[in-house]
């Protein structure tokens, strides 16, 4: 008897496996967009996004399972094409412009405990000048494992978002298209 209650448990825990988390598709905000579009006229090219440590496709989340991007890609892509969307929807995108921009993904996490991502980049420009920007996103999470997890992962795109929003309505931001 208790054989087969033990052969079950493990088959049931062998085939259960843990949960993926997937983060939403990006999709372009509309206050950022506005501020892109008050620098009519320069064109900007985005190179490169590299991270500090290693490139993450997942973070684990409570043990559940990981959050991932939308397929497969690092998080310093996911807010690579982020930011390539958002220029591209205000109509300054242009990979054969005078100024390009790079990123460096400083840091990312999150607890799904307390609810908040954390997100820090720096942007360089080829004309020399760079800002370092954070992001520290609050959202609803749950005591529930399941739960917590999936709303950790709908809550990158906004988080990003905001990210974005802090780069390109960054005082200094003017200085990294100086030359566009």
């Amino acid at each position: 008897m208790f054989k087969k209650i033990g052969l079950v448990a493990a088959v049931l825990i062998g085939i259960s496996g843990c949960s993926t988390y997937s983060v939403n598709r990006y999709a372009v905000s509309v206050d950022n967009i506005s501020s892109l579009k008050n620098i009519a006229g320069s064109k900007l090219n985005v190179g490169t996004f590299d991270t500090v440590g290693e490139s993450k496709t997942s973070i684990m989340c409570r043990g559940v399972g990981p959050i991932k991007t939308p397929d497969g890609q690092s998080f310093e892509n996911f807010i690579r094409k982020a930011f390539i969307d958002e220029l591209t929807m205000a109509g300054i995108q242009d990979p054969n412009a005078p100024i390009t921009l790079t990123g460096t993904l400083d840091s990312i996490d999150f607890s799904s405990a307390s609810g908040n991502w954390v997100i820090a980049m720096t942007v360089k420009s080829s004309n020399g000048n760079s800002i370092s920007v954070s992001e520290s996103y609050s959202f609803t999470s749950s005591f529930y494992g399941e739960t917590a997890c999936n709303q950790t992962a709908q809550a990158l795109m906004p988080a990003v978002q905001n990210l974005i929003g802090k780069i390109v309505q960054n005082q200094d931001f003017p200085k990294l298209i100086e030359g566009a």
